[in-house]
């Protein structure tokens, strides 16, 4: 039996991992939890996840529910001798480097202007949260220098954490593409990817819930 993997395709940590499930090749079963609708507050989902988030991944009798965690695992144990995730110490750190900042500086900035909105009806975004979101493309900026994909010339897991939370970011806070030359050049590699519209799909539903949200009367 596949694993079960609690999803909802707008949120940007869960595409982190629908784009290693692809890029895997390793299919998993999709259990859509509209969290828009409260539905991750359900007892027996809250049974599985206690902190009622999402993604959330079951493999038998094995609850995951953070999309590094859940990336890192399915690579580990259904992707063997894939250079998602690399076994080289080094090349490792450089991945989880990534993942800590995706997790932590962006995923923090990108949440203080998504959320509000989204969640709790919200209906403008603050100058400072914007200069904030602004800065945070630079540190990223300046990681991407000299580098094809996150962490050098390989794609990781590394990207797949990244790309979604900047191109819904970018949705909202547009990335000037003449000060962030390379953040754009690496959004070009990306969306050359062979699944690449699963990321693209889950920002189309992501931009209309996000603007239905800013500009309802409500």
């Amino acid at each position: 039996m596949a694993p079960k993997l609690y999803m909802f395709k707008s949120s940007a940590v869960v595409r982190s991992v629908l784009l290693n499930e692809a890029a895997l090749g390793f299919p998993l079963e999709h259990v859509v939890v509209n969290f828009l609708k409260g539905e991750q507050f359900k007892p027996e989902f809250l049974k599985l996840n206690p902190l009622h988030t999402l993604p959330t991944l079951v493999d038998g009798d094995k609850v995951i529910f953070d999309s590094a965690a859940i990336n890192i695992y399915l690579v580990e144990k259904y992707g063997k001798g894939s250079s998602l995730y690399p076994n080289d110490p080094y090349e490792k750190a450089l991945v989880n480097e990534i993942l800590h900042f995706a997790s932590s500086q962006f995923l923090i900035s990108a949440a203080q202007i998504i959320k509000p909105i989204m969640l709790k009806g919200a209906k403008e975004i603050s100058s400072a949260d914007t200069n904030e979101m602004i800065t945070t493309y630079g540190y990223l900026e300046k990681l991407l220098e000299g580098r094809t994909w996150a962490t050098g010339d390989k794609l990781t897991l590394a990207d797949f954490a990244l790309i979604p939370m900047v191109t819904s970011t970018h949705i909202v806070i547009p990335i000037d593409k003449n000060k962030f030359p390379n953040i754009t050049a690496w959004l070009n590699r990306a969306e050359r990817l062979p699944y690449y519209h699963i990321n693209a799909e889950g920002d189309e539903e992501f931009k209309t819930q996000f603007f239905e949200r800013l500009h309802s009367k409500c």
